[in-house]
């Protein structure tokens, strides 16, 4: 018997010094992301006078937490909005994942008859929209969700993007032998999809989970259309009307003496920043749980075979 020769594969990389160039770009690039943000924090705890006399600066002359303080005086609402915010987060990224899924796994599979009709509806909503007015006509007049809850999740329940990208991730991980195995041992085709298809589309699923999240955490335009009470507004709207609300003591500060007090004693521009930190911090600690999911749940049929 002859003794085959193998071929070991060598992998082809860059030289140190090459490596080293890129590890500089990159970490700059990384930089210039992440410094944004730092200096957003640094500003709102920065002093309101040293602000005025010395302009903004990642190291100021003197620290203050009063921006931090006045949006505390504001605790009771803004946690309210909070736990209104959390919870049309969470009901909304579970329901419009699921509907997302269930809709991108029937126009995935060739066996489904109508899945031409269904993918045209969903590619036409993505290119033509009936408008502002009568989205609000339907929801106030039709649907009676003027000032609930609901009014904040169901515009947003289905997103056509997220359907195709779900489609094409159906479609690149999930073969007709696998499910037509399963059918043969008897499973339903609600079994496949729970406990064969959602396991196997783990990425893409939370991929499109953190992009829902987000547009659910930063959405204020519902609210300004369809709520009235207090205890529903959102924590982005509530911390939008107090930035506006600042804003109009602040240019109007000739109007009276009460008003002229009050707005002297904001620090404006550090209660600005602390307003973005607050919005922003809680739903940025959630990308590192999600991030080894990004570049496949991207990627995903993005090479056509």
């Amino acid at each position: 018997m002859k003794k085959k020769k193998i071929e070991s594969i060598k992998v082809h990389s860059f030289d140190k010094k090459t490596d080293a160039i890129f590890s500089l770009l990159l970490g700059i690039f990384a930089l210039s992301c992440i410094l944004p943000f730092i200096f957003v924090i640094v500003i709102s705890l920065t002093d309101e006078t040293a602000l005025a006399f010395n302009g903004y600066s990642l190291f100021p002359e003197k620290w203050s937490f009063a921006g931090y303080e006045y949006l505390f005086q504001l605790k009771d609402k803004i946690l309210q909005s909070l736990f209104i915010t959390v919870f049309i987060t969470v009901v909304g990224t579970t329901l419009n994942v699921l509907f997302t899924t269930l809709y991108a796994y029937a126009i995935s599979r060739t066996s489904f008859k109508y899945r031409r009709f269904f993918t045209m509806m969903a590619l036409v909503t993505m290119l033509f929209s009936a408008g502002v007015i009568p989205v609000y006509i339907v929801m106030t007049s039709f649907l009676n969700l003027k000032d609930t809850v609901a009014a904040l999740i169901l515009p947003m329940l289905l997103s056509p993007f997220n359907i195709m990208v779900m489609r094409s991730f159906f479609k690149k991980t999930i073969s007709e032998s696998i499910l037509e195995s399963a059918r043969m041992d008897g499973a339903s085709e609600l079994r496949i999809f729970f406990q064969i298809c959602l396991p196997l589309t783990l990425p893409g699923i939370a991929t499109i989970s953190l992009f829902t999240a987000l547009a659910f955490w930063n959405d204020w335009y519902n609210a300004l259309l369809y709520i009235q009470s207090d205890n529903l507004v959102p924590l982005q709207y509530l911390l939008m009307k107090i930035q506006s609300n600042i804003e109009y003591m602040s240019t109007n500060v000739g109007a009276g003496a009460q008003i002229s007090a009050v707005a002297g004693s904001i620090p404006r521009e550090a209660t600005r920043m602390a307003i973005v930190v607050v919005s922003t911090l809680p739903i940025a600690c959630f990308y590192p749980f999600f991030q080894r999911y990004f570049v496949k749940g991207l990627t995903i049929g993005g090479v056509k075979e």
